[in-house]
Order: C-alpha cells, then sequence, then structure tokens
C-alpha cells in the first residue's frame, strides 16, 4: 500500500495540472517537470535579497511568483562537496567528497542521484553546463565513473570567455597563478551575451525545452558565472559606475577570531589587494551576476512562450556564498554567514505561495526529496535532508530543523551549526576555537560570544546540536590522504 506521504505527493501533483479528456472525464494528471536552474559561487547579494546595488530583475520576477528562502545554507562552501551532496542527498561526510577531485561513487556505488530518481521514473533527464564539477563524475558513465549515469543527454557549452579572452583577464591576485582560485576580471568591449558561455548554456537550455516540451523532463541548467574570473560583456559592467560600490568594513583584528577561520583567504586580509582593487574586484563580481541573470531571464522567457510554467517546478540555487571582504575574506570556503549562505527560490506550476518568503533555516540537501515528492516519486529512504513542501504550503509552518556547514583545513576541520537565531562553529572538536554569533544582535558575526560566561547555556545547547549531527571526529576525504584519482578540473573551484 502507498505511504501516506506518497498519496500526498500524488494528490499534490494531480492538482497542480487538472486536466479532462474529451469526453469531459477527468483524464490523467500531468508530472510536474523540473527546471533545475543553478549557478556558481553566487551569494545573496541580489535585488530580492535587498542589496541595493545589484541588479537582478530576472531572479528578482523568479522569487515573485515563487518562494524565497530567507536562510538557506550549503553543506560544504565549496563547488564539488556541496553539489555533490545536493544532488546524493548526503552530507559530505556520507559522500567523503571534501576536494574538487574525489568521486562519491567510490564510497557509494550503488547511490541513486536526484536525475537518475526522475530517470527511472520516465523523465527525460538533461544537463547543460556545470551541475556537478567538471566532468566529476563523468555525466554519461563512459569513463565508468557515474554507471548508471545521470543523464540522458549532457552539453557542455564553451564561450570565447574561456577560448578566446582568458588570455586577457586582469589578474587583482598574481600570487595565484590558476584564474579559477584568483581575483580577477575581463570587461569584454566587443562580445555578445550569447557568444559567452552562459549565452551558450542559456541558448542550448532554450533548444532543450523546445525538444522535449510534450514529455516529463527534469533539466538541469548550470551556470558557471559569477565564478572567478569574472567576464562578462562591457554593457554588465556600465551597469555599476565604480563610485557607486561600497567598499569592505574593516576587518575585526585577527586575534579576536580562531586562526582557522581565517585561512580560507592567504595572504589575509583580502589576498593582498588595495582599496581601489577591492572595488574593481566587487565591481566585477557584480557584473558578472547581472550577465547570468540576464541568462536566467531567457531561459524563463522561453518558459513561458513554450506554455511549460503551468507545468514546470522552476528550483534556482547557488552552491555556496561567497565572501567580497567580509571579515577580510574573499571568496568562499569559510564558516561565515556569507559563505554558507546561499540563495534559493522554488517556484511551483500553480503559483501556490507567490512572492512568500521563508525564514525557516534550511539546506540544500532538502531539495532532492523536495522534488521527489513534489513529482509524486519514492525518493531512498536514507536521505539526510528533509522535504520542504510543508514550507512551501505555509511559511509559517512549524519548522525546527538546524543546518549544519563543514570544511576541512589539512589535517583537521571546522563545523558550523546555524538556528534561526544564532550560528555556531567549532574548529578541530573545538580545539583550536569556538565561535558563538547573535544574530538577532549580530547579523554580519562581529562579535564572537563564545568565550562569554552569560551565553555559556547556548554554547552548550549548539554543541550538542553539532554532536547529534557529527557524533565522531569525521577526517578528510580518500583523496586528501592519498591524491585525487577523479577527474581533474582545469584548475577551477
Amino acid at each position: 500500500m502507498p505511504s501516506r506521504c506518497l498519496i500526498t505527493a500524488l494528490a499534490l501533483a494531480a492538482a497542480l495540472v487538472p486536466r479532462t479528456s474529451l469526453s469531459g472525464e477527468a483524464a490523467p494528471p500531468l508530472r510536474p517537470n523540473v527546471l533545475f536552474i543553478s549557478v556558481d559561487d553566487m551569494n545573496t547579494d541580489l535585488g530580492v535579497y535587498g542589496s541595493p546595488v545589484v541588479k537582478s530583475p530576472n531572479i528578482d520576477r523568479l522569487a515573485a511568483r515563487g518562494v524565497r528562502f530567507e536562510r538557506a545554507y550549503c553543506q560544504y562552501p565549496f563547488c564539488s562537496p556541496s553539489r555533490s551532496s545536493v544532488l546524493t542527498g548526503l552530507r559530505p561526510d556520507r559522500t567523503r567528497v571534501f576536494d574538487l577531485y574525489y568521486h562519491f561513487r567510490t564510497e557509494l556505488p550503488t547511490v541513486v542521484t536526484l536525475p537518475q530518481l526522475f530517470m527511472r521514473n520516465g523523465y527525460v533527464t538533461s544537463r547543460v553546463g556545470k551541475v556537478y564539477h567538471y566532468g566529476n563524475p563523468d555525466d554519461i558513465g563512459t569513463s565508468g565513473l557515474d554507471d548508471p549515469p545521470s543523464w540522458q543527454e549532457v552539453v557542455n557549452p564553451a564561450g570565447i570567455d574561456k577560448t578566446a579572452l582568458e588570455s586577457d583577464v586582469i589578474n587583482l591576485t598574481p600570487a595565484k597563478k590558476a584564474l579559477g582560485s584568483a581575483v580577477a576580471y575581463l570587461a569584454d568591449p566587443r562580445g555578445k551575451d550569447e557568444e559567452h558561455t552562459d549565452g551558450k548554456v542559456a541558448t542550448e537550455a532554450i533548444r532543450m525545452l523546445e525538444k522535449h516540451r510534450g514529455q516529463p523532463f527534469f533539466l538541469a541548467v548550470g551556470f558557471y558565472r559569477p565564478h572567478c574570473p569574472y567576464i562578462a560583456p562591457q554593457a554588465h559592467f556600465d551597469a555599476y559606475p565604480l563610485d557607486r560600490i561600497s567598499l569592505p568594513e574593516e576587518p575585526e583584528p585577527a586575534r579576536l577570531l580562531p586562526a582557522p577561520a581565517l585561512q580560507s583567504t592567504k595572504p589575509w586580509p583580502y589576498f593582498g589587494m588595495t582599496r581601489e582593487q577591492l572595488r574593481e574586484a566587487k565591481r566585477s563580481y557584480y557584473a558578472a551576476i547581472s550577465f547570468v541573470d540576464a541568462q536566467i531571464g531567457r531561459v524563463l522567457d522561453a518558459l513561458d512562450r513554450l506554455d511549460l510554467r503551468r507545468n514546470t517546478v522552476v528550483v534556482f540555487w547557488s552552491d555556496h556564498g561567497y565572501h567580497l571582504g567580509e571579515h577580510g575574506l574573499w571568496h568562499k570556503k569559510s564558516l561565515f554567514e556569507e559563505s554558507a549562505r546561499v540563495p534559493l527560490i522554488v517556484a511551483l506550476p500553480d503559483g501556490r505561495g507567490a512572492g512568500a518568503v521563508i525564514r525557516r533555516t534550511v539546506e540544500l540537501i532538502d531539495l532532492y526529496p523536495t522534488l521527489a515528492e513534489l513529482a509524486g516519486l519514492v525518493p531512498p529512504a536514507d536521505l539526510d535532508g528533509a522535504s520542504l513542501r510543508p514550507l512551501l504550503e505555509n511559511s509559517q509552518h512549524r519548522w525546527d530543523r538546524p543546518a549544519f556547514t563543514q570544511v576541512h583545513l589539512g589535517s583537521f576541520g571546522g563545523r558550523s551549526v546555524r538556528t534561526e537565531r544564532w550560528r555556531y562553529t567549532e574548529w578541530d572538536e573545538g580545539g583550536r576555537g569556538v565561535e558563538l554569533y547573535d544574530h538577532d544582535a549580530d547579523p554580519r558575526e562581529r562579535v564572537n560570544l563564545a568565550a562569554s560566561p552569560d551565553h555559556r547555556a547556548v554554547v552548550d545547547q549548539m554543541k550538542a546540536l553539532a554532536r547529534r549531527n557529527w557524533p565522531v571526529p569525521v577526517a578528510p576525504g580518500k583523496a586528501e590522504r592519498t591524491g585525487a584519482k577523479g577527474v581533474r578540473s582545469r584548475g577551477q573551484e
């Protein structure tokens, strides 16, 4: 007998698009499609998240017709570990993916990925651009890394930003040779959006929407920007005059924080950039956001033109956040809010909850069970996340799940627990430092309360949550201990 969860999910799917046959009798419900849009290294500096500067009209309009999650968090603020967790529904301690090379099937050969679940249930599963991490795993199974494959159809576009312009990029951090980890930018004076990689991603995604409009599909569209190097056509840079770009506030003294908290940026602060270089870097990052926002708009326009919006669940997410100078940091792989927090928007086919804002604490691993339930599919029983459907239906639904984010720094790790009010972080089981921040009073996490006698009870409560999720110390993955066995990623992060 089907479970109560499955029955409710099927009822929801049936309610999404009612149909009648020629005889007037009710026809079987259409199965909802999924348009799964990911971006790379995008933080919440977006118009709909309150930025007074960033221009993101297409992401904003998706939020207006969907549900925006205010407190959504990644499980590991680094590309491959985060994406592996999203697509398996499992935390990094189970996938064992802590770097860019290790492949989760080494540890979990029979795991059913999110697109595989849809494929097994009659969906066409297609991918355009970066959804896993640059060929790790091999998406179509030809090398045995992802076998059975997650996708039936794969397109890997490469535009002029990758094939012609990278040699002209301005590197503000010359000690970093790999452009994927440098702070580097280029305003392309001649190129058009459609000639850049993300423009080609949008073009191919539109083609796939047209191709599969008559059958249930799971289409994953992975955009590469605003990942460094920040390359975009000049027009997107022109939208951000330098004098409108604010500089990051001076970082708190390093002695006030555990040393590992600042290790993601070396040299600290700001990779040694000057204040004017910081302004240029921030402007370039914002230009890359506006560029990719325009490409997302093209895909959303096609969804409407093809009359697919009425039967498609649209998900927009970033693999992790991104520092733009906060705490003296740049890039990601920290356990501060700016690195762990992500934009997340879910738009249902029937417009239910349009414009709603969810302030509960959720995780990216919640997407797997959510999409399974919305499509009426039965997910694996051992997923680590929880379906967000109750929150999609009622933004005030009772929800007390914290979010867990972790990193590894060589031989030890950091673990962070986020509730609606508090962030608690410990390094090396607390042996290398502990942090506690009160987001009601200190949303920028500038005052570490971990040593305050007045907050001892809160520290104990948050530590207990950490121990519940991480009952024993977890060493780095095999790839970190013995060297990578998977496919390398051209120096990108």
